[in-house]
Formats: structure tokens, sequence, C-alpha cells
């Protein structure tokens, strides 16, 4: 099992040189270090199924980016950007991914037609391990989702329109 200064140390070292991936097994634990770039994942996992106790959850890989001018041109309405003068958008407050639902198996906080108030929860923003909910802030209906479940989403980045009431 890895010490957590062993792999600050060994991150210091990757950081420091023109290595971009470094993977290392020890006592059953295999630890893999990228840097970005390459990928982003920094996770140790065991590799033995004894009763080892395990240090980190592995992390999922994070889903495809998607290009924001695609999304924010789709979500506009055939009338064009004239039309998106009258609606409010809520934006991301955080750079995180973009959650519909409080787990996998849920369903939606909103949907497109549906009425929100101020304090209605319209989706979730994972940042660092910390779940916020976002509330909608305007009385209105939602018109538009602007991004995908699972999607990174970036500061000021648009989510939702609203028609406000």
């Amino acid at each position: 099992m890895f010490k957590l200064n062993e792999i600050k140390e060994l991150i210091e070292l990757v950081d420091k040189t023109s290595v971009h991936e470094l993977e290392i097994e020890n006592e059953g634990t295999r630890l893999c270090i990228r840097k970005p770039g390459k990928s982003e994942l920094v996770h140790v996992q065991p590799t033995v199924l004894a009763s080892a106790p395990q240090a980190a959850a592995p992390l999922q890989a994070p889903p495809a980016m998607v290009d924001n001018t695609t999304a924010q041109t789709a979500g506009q309405s055939a009338e064009g950007p004239a039309a998106d003068a009258n609606l409010h958008k809520i934006v991301s407050p955080m750079v995180g991914t973009f959650y519909r639902a409080s787990s996998p198996d849920a369903n939606p906080y909103v949907n497109i037609g549906d009425k929100v108030g101020e304090k209605t929860t319209v989706c979730i923003i994972e940042a660092m391990k910390l779940m916020n909910e976002l509330e909608a802030e305007v009385k209105g209906e939602i018109v538009d989702i602007l991004v995908e479940n699972g999607q990174l989403v970036e500061y000021g980045q648009p989510l939702f329109l609203v028609k406000p009431e």
C-alpha cells in the first residue's frame, strides 16, 4: 500500500520530468499518475481482491467534452438569437460536472416545459467531489436544456433557458 507522502513525492517527480504517465504496482496496489493533457486521472486501485483495504475508490473516466459552441447553437431556437433575448439563462456558477438528477436511476430535476420557481432545484454541479444543487432563481418555464447529463461545464456557461413569467 502506498503512503500519502510517497504518492506526493511521485506526483512531484512526474511533474518535474517529461514523463506523461507513470504506473507502479506495490504490495497489491496499483498507482497510476497522468499529467494533464493526456488524461487528468490520478487513482490508486488494489489489484488483489484479498482482504486488503482499498486506498481510494477508482475514478471513472471523464465524459467526452462537447464543444460549447455546438451545444449553445443547438440550444438556440429556430428564430435565432433575437428570440433568446427574452429568455433567462441559468448559468453554471462554477467549473464542474453537470448532472440532471440526484442519482443515475432518479428522474431529472426538470424537463423542457416544466414550470420552475426561484427556489426550484434544476440540476447538480459536482466540483471536487462536492455536489452543489443549483436553483432556478427565476419563475418561469424551462424552454431548453443546453448541456448533456455528465458533461463538464465551465464557469458562466449557460445550462438552461427559461421563459420568465
